[in-house]
């Protein structure tokens, strides 16, 4: 054989170069990682047939009934004088029409949805939102068996229910998958109850993950193309093993029909609840004990970051985990566990799924330092038991110092008094400084300062006077800051506004008299 050589001269091709070897190798390498990936990317369908017809018996129609009270209706009896033609006439008119006194009945409502079955012993997932104040639920299989079901648990941060239902032999199954494999075209089938017509079968690819619709703290949704309609709330999303990966959830429409836009809780999320909901009849999260909002990058200017990633702590609450190791409001929780907290809603979703009682490390930004502070996280307590411990938080003293206008910033503060306590009805703890006016062409107003709101800090220190506010603002224009952090307590919740300090407000009224 022969080759021609770089200098066009014929030469013998004894063996192959080095960098010939490198080459093929290299060619090699690239060939074996196409085909790996063209293994991983499954090929699309000829046909959903097959696995159609396996996993439509385990989806089932739900349809739920609730009685509905003639005050609940909106309806209120007139009262009218006993024995008057009035009173005669009215009770005539609501026994010909169904209603009144004891002839009054009650109005039944009927809502339909879907769900599967996870265990042939017949328990049941669907959506919280399908079987809501539900008097009585019907599960009815593909073939038309009806069963009345009970309600095992339900959780309503997640939006996720079980039921029981009873059969006397073995019912068809489907199981859930890994929904953190899925990707972006990935192929999914829906199987639902879309507008009550019964088992319907769509397709499409996962359009779009970790999706936050603001349907509660715990958003992850998987957004898919898949014809999703109401009815199909609760019903399966499968990848195209036949594995759930998500649970049908909510639809983004104006008309209230698919326009290609679904959301479904990751089936990775959604089985953690059911466990607890079959073990306990209700869901254990994880719980860490902090009021939290994003970096957004006017906050991360006055806090002198680099950039918005991270969580900010607003509030810690009292005796919670965080406030037991240490937590303060204004810290910026980078990492939790190990795992990255770009933004701020990725933190409920880690510590939920952290495992009650663990010792984690909480990697944090405090006055521009880092550091590294071990937690350890606690069942999250009743609603209830939330509210008694703001309640049982211990007041702090007040200095008794005057108010007056902030730095020419366009509002006016004054320290707590009882008055401003009663007029604003302000918490009996209520500390810091009260703002009792905002210029409506403030930068003030713009950030949404309103009369009420008390300010707790500035600069990440507490503030006690109006010479306090005015030295924290001094000191972000010295240090060439475009706006200082206030942590502001509006309607009872905690919250950092990074109010602009270089937005001077003109007083009309002084610049006319000067000008005269």
């Amino acid at each position: 054989m022969k080759v021609l050589s770089r200098s066009g001269r014929s030469v013998a091709a004894a063996r192959p170069s080095a960098v010939n070897m490198q080459w093929i190798l290299a060619a090699f390498v690239s060939l074996a990682l196409m085909a790996a990936q063209m293994a991983h990317a499954a090929p699309a369908p000829d046909s959903f047939a097959d696995l159609s017809e396996k996993l439509l018996p385990a989806v089932v129609n739900i349809s739920t009934t609730q009685t509905l009270k003639n005050s609940e209706r909106g309806m209120e009896m007139p009262q009218f004088p006993p024995g008057s033609p009035f009173d005669e006439l009215f009770k005539d008119f609501l026994e010909r029409h169904g209603g009144g006194g004891e002839q009054a009945r009650p109005q039944k409502v009927t809502s339909l949805g879907s769900g599967f079955i996870i265990d042939p012993s017949g328990l049941v997932v669907t959506n919280n939102h399908v079987i809501a104040d539900a008097d009585e639920i019907t599960v009815t299989m593909q073939d038309g068996q009806a069963f009345k079901a009970e309600l095992v648990g339900t959780d309503t941060k997640g939006d996720v229910a079980l039921l029981r239902i009873k059969a006397s032999k073995p019912l068809p199954a489907v199981s859930f998958g890994n929904s953190d494999s899925m990707r972006v075209g990935d192929w999914v089938l829906a199987i639902g109850n879309p507008l009550g017509l019964g088992g319907t079968v769509t397709a499409g690819i996962v359009s779009a993950r970790s999706r936050n619709i603001n349907a509660g703290p715990y958003d992850d949704f998987i957004q898919t193309d898949a014809a999703i309609n109401k009815g199909n709330s609760g019903g399966p999303l499968f990848n195209i093993k036949g594995e759930v990966i998500g649970i049908n959830t909510a639809i983004y429409s104006q008309s209230g029909g698919s326009i290609g836009i679904g959301f479904a809780i990751p089936a990775n999320q959604a089985q953690k609840v059911v466990v607890d909901l079959q073990k306990y009849g209700k869901t254990r999260r994880a719980w860490l004990g902090v009021h939290i909002q994003s970096v957004t990058d006017d906050i991360a200017e006055s806090l002198g970051l680099k950039d918005h990633n991270g969580a900010l702590v607003a509030d810690v609450t009292p005796n919670g985990p965080a406030a037991k190791a240490g937590l303060k409001s204004g810290d910026v929780i980078l990492k939790f566990d190990g795992k990255d907290v770009n933004e701020f809603a990725r933190l409920p979703r880690i510590v939920s799924e952290t495992a009650i009682n663990k010792e984690v490390e909480v990697d944090l930004l405090r006055d521009g330092k880092k550091l590294a502070i071990k937690v350890i996280v606690a069942e999250l307590p009743d609603d209830k038991d939330l509210e008694q411990s703001k309640e049982d938080k211990p007041a702090g003293k007040q200095k008794d110092t005057n108010g007056g206008n902030v730095a020419g910033l366009g509002f006016s503060v004054t320290p707590v008094t009882p008055a401003l306590r009663e007029k604003f009805d302000l918490p009996a703890d209520a500390k810091g400084l009260v703002v009792t006016d905002v210029k409506t062409n403030s930068a003030a107003a713009e950030r949404g300062l309103r009369p009420g709101d008390v300010i707790l800090e500035a600069g990440q220190e507490p503030v006690k006077s109006l010479a306090d506010l005015n030295g924290k603002i001094d000191a972000a224009k010295k240090a060439d800051r475009k706006s200082v952090l206030l942590l502001v307590q509006s309607d009872g919740a905690l919250r950092f506004l990074p109010l602009k300090v270089d937005d001077v407000v003109k007083d009309k009224d002084s610049k006319d008299k000067k000008s005269k």
